[in-house]
Parts: C-alpha cells; structure tokens; sequence
C-alpha cells in the first residue's frame, strides 16, 4: 500500500462530511465516503471498493480499543435506563431544584458547566455523566438540545486536553517522548498556556451562559425552544431513542437523588482505578477505553446491588431495562463503527500524510505555530479524529519548529489546539458524536449550531498564534 494517494486522499472525508451536512442522513453519508475511499484504493473498481468498505467495517472489530468504545457507548444506555427508572434521576431534578439550580436557565447551564471543570479524567466520561444529569433540567428550563449538546462539547476536549493527569494526557506525552523529548511532562505542562482554541473554547461558554448569546443557527434554535416549547425541531431525529430517555420511574418509587449520583459516582471513580491498574500504577500508560468500560460495568453492577438492596427492581426488571437501555443506543454505536471505519480507511489512504507533507514546503519559522494549527484541524476535521491526528502532526511539526528555532511550546499546544477545533467542526468526530448522543440531540442539528462558536474560537486561537510565532515562546 502506498504511502498516500495524493489530493484525492481528501474526497471520501469531504464527500462524508459534505453529504451529511447537505442530506442530514449521517449513517449513510458516512458509508458512501467509506466506500468511495476503498474505490479509490481499488483502482476505481465498485465491487471491489464496496467489498473493502464492507470489510473494513468488519475489520473495526479487530482493534480491542475500538470494540471497547462501541461497547461501553451501548452499555451507557443500560446506566440511563436504570438510573430513570429508580427514580434517581427525578430526585436529582427535585434536588436540584430545592438548591436554586434550575431557577434560571443560566444558573442550569452553569451547573453542566462547572461539573465539566470537575470531570476532567476523559471526554466521553464527562459528556455522558453531564448529558445524564443535565438534560432533564435543561428540558424543564426549555433550552433547546443544541445548546445542552454546545456545552457538553466544548468543555469535554478542551479541558480535558488542559490537563497532564488524564488519558488525553497520557497519549500527549508519549508521543512527546517518542520525539525524543527529555522531559515531555514538562514540555507539555509548558505548552499549556499556549493551547489557545482550548482555552477560548472553555471561556466562550461561560461568556454564551452569562450573556446568553446565540449565534447563527442557535439563535433559531433557542427561539423555538423558549417561545415554541420545542427543544427539539420539528422532524429532528435524536442520536438516542426516545424509549431510553424517557423512561419514567416506576410507579410508587420515592425519587432520591443519589440513586442517581450513586452510580455515577462509581462509573467517574472506577476510571482512574482503571487507568492505574492497566498502567501498572501509572495512570498516564493506562488504557482509556478499558477504562471507561470498566467505569460502566462497575456503575451497572453497583446500581443493581444499591437497588436490591432498597428493593426497588427485581432482577427480572433490571435484565429488561438493560436489553432497552442498550437497544435504544445501537444508533450511536452504528454511528461509532462508521467513523472508525472512515478513520481507517483515511490512514489507508494516507490522508494525513499528504495534508501534512504540503504543508511542509511553508516552512517560515514565524508562521510554524499558525501553520501547525491549521493543517491540525483540517486533518482532524477530515479525519474525525483528534487522538490520531496529534499522532501524525506531532512527528511532522514538532522537529520542523526545534530545526528552524520556532517556538517549541506554541508548536505542541497548535497540534492539540488545532486537533481539538478540527474535532469539534466535524461530523464524523468521535466526541461530536458522543455529544450529541447524551444530549439526546439530532446529530448534524449540533454540528450547525456548534460551528459558529467553534470558528470564533478557533479564528481567535489563530491569530494568537501568529503572534506567539512573531514573538516566540517556548
């Protein structure tokens, strides 16, 4: 297989991303540029591009970190459905309203806000544990789900990538030390500051909370949401079903909070347990996605013992709410198989390398750390795949910034920032996805909304980095 298929390495995510927006039928946006990619690789031959695309979804399966994320996405539904129907998630609507949280729709939002700060172990974690708990607040406040999936999004990545003592962390610095770099955990602590997407992305929330900004499609969104009572369009079709999210507690159950806190404390707890037992006492070598898994099957089992416990649901009961749970996210899990399938068959294609390689002959130190951002997030936005495209930029651009003498820590934080923004304005991105999931939002609804946020941020982030490169900074 050869190294990269040159400019047309970057139509089968283009076609994907552009179908999606255009169509709004993202699962099967997603196949055509999976199968268009495999044309490709097959000479332009349709049963052949078509019995790679096939197999390559097959072949998702074949990565144990893959199946982990697709399992532990089902599963989460398992955790939704037990903890509505204890009455766990009612009670902490009680109790959250007796504290003033949802007195007003910015108190509600600063509380999805705040808890984002506080869950800063892995993405996915923190997106699914906030959409559980805020989402039946935000409904009663009627902010509309484009803004609960907004939120949920951009303090998810963004400060998870902040922070050296998490998964994000851990890949950060191997592949700051795979470059050679003598003290990486430094290195990293350093560039921090000079993570400017992420910082202005987790700022620009705060300021679209308090002031109560909306922008673009979100505007039209909040409007049907406040006056309308809609916080979902008309004909939208949420990345989760229905039968999962409405779930009502079973009848003569007193609503208590912490039958929902409960489990979702042990699900939060469990993932740095499992980030040090799978690092081998070194949370940042510990495997993520078993992590997580582990997080959830440690949530199930502690919510049936807490149940049976207080006699709530018979075994029986809680078997039939873990088959709806899981049944009614099979959608995510679909959409989760795809994108993965898509990454792969972009690695085959070697759309990395080629974007990377062109933008290689601009080579100005001063502009290394705005052109790094750049090609990050064109890569990731191609890609749907913030993780791999640190993988890839990080070998490309981190040894052209310590050659010509630019700035090494602006350099590092323009691969993490630039990834994470190219993440966030895609469709195909794993968090996009996650997000939209746990808001219970139609998927490419947030993607819109999301976008003008994300490009103000990024446009900000941008030009930061233009200075930080005219400047220096290391």
């Amino acid at each position: 297989m050869q190294d990269s298929y040159g400019w047309v390495s970057i139509l089968p995510p283009l076609v994907a991303i552009i179908l999606a927006i255009r169509t709004k039928q993202v699962f099967l946006s997603l196949f055509v540029g999976i199968w268009f990619g495999w044309l490709v690789i097959s000479d332009w031959n349709p049963l052949a591009g078509l019995a790679g695309a096939v197999d390559s979804l097959i072949n998702v399966f074949a990565d144990a970190g893959n199946t982990r994320v697709v399992i532990f996405s089902a599963m989460v539904g398992a955790v939704l459905a037990f903890i509505q129907r204890s009455g766990g998630v009612e009670g902490f609507v009680q109790w959250a309203a007796q504290r003033g949280w949802s007195r007003s729709r910015k108190r509600a939002a600063m509380l999805s806000w705040l808890i984002g700060l506080v869950l800063f172990i892995e993405s996915s974690i923190t997106i699914l544990v906030r959409g559980a708990i805020a989402r039946p607040v935000f409904d009663r406040m009627k902010i509309s789900r484009e803004k609960l999936a907004y939120i949920l999004d951009s303090t998810s990545a963004p400060i998870c990538i902040l922070i050296p003592l998490n998964a994000w962390g851990a890949v950060v610095i191997g592949l700051l030390a795979a470059q050679g770099i003598e003290n990486p955990v430094l290195a990293f602590a350093k560039s921090m500051p000079f993570n400017f997407y992420a910082i202005f992305a987790v700022l620009l929330v705060v300021i679209v909370i308090l002031f109560d900004w909306n922008l673009g499609p979100m505007r039209k969104a909040e409007y049907r949401a406040r006056v309308e009572g809609k916080v979902l369009r008309d004909g939208a079709e949420p990345l989760i079903s229905t039968e999962v999210i409405e779930i009502e507690p079973k009848q003569g159950v007193q609503p208590r909070a912490y039958n929902m806190l409960v489990p979702i404390l042990i699900m939060v707890l469990m993932i740095p347990v499992g980030l040090l037992i799978t690092g081998d006492g070194d949370i940042l070598k510990g495997s993520g996605s078993t992590s997580v898994l582990w997080g959830v099957l440690a949530a199930l089992v502690g919510a049936a013992l807490l149940y049976q416990v207080q006699g709530l649901l018979s075994i029986s009961e809680m078997v039939d709410l873990f088959f709806k749970g899981v049944g009614g996210l099979m959608p995510m899990a679909v959409l989760m198989v795809l994108a993965f399938s898509l990454g792969a068959t972009c690695r085959e294609l070697g759309t990395g390398i080629y974007v990377a390689s062109e933008a290689g002959g601009l080579v100005n130190p001063v502009l290394v750390p705005a052109l790094t951002f750049l090609v990050s997030a064109f890569t990731a936005f191609s890609t749907g795949t913030s993780f791999g495209t640190f993988a890839i930029m990080m070998p490309v651009f981190l040894p052209v910034a310590m050659t010509l003498g630019a700035p090494v820590g602006p350099t590092i934080a323009a691969v993490l920032g630039g990834g994470v923004f190219g993440d966030h304005c895609s469709p195909i991105s794993d968090t996009t996805i996650i997000s939209s999931m746990a808001s219970a939002s139609d998927h490419i609804d947030h993607v819109r909304t999301q976008l003008p946020y994300a490009l103000l941020a990024g446009s900000i982030a941008l030009v930061c980095y233009l200075i930080a490169g005219l400047f220096g900074g290391n």
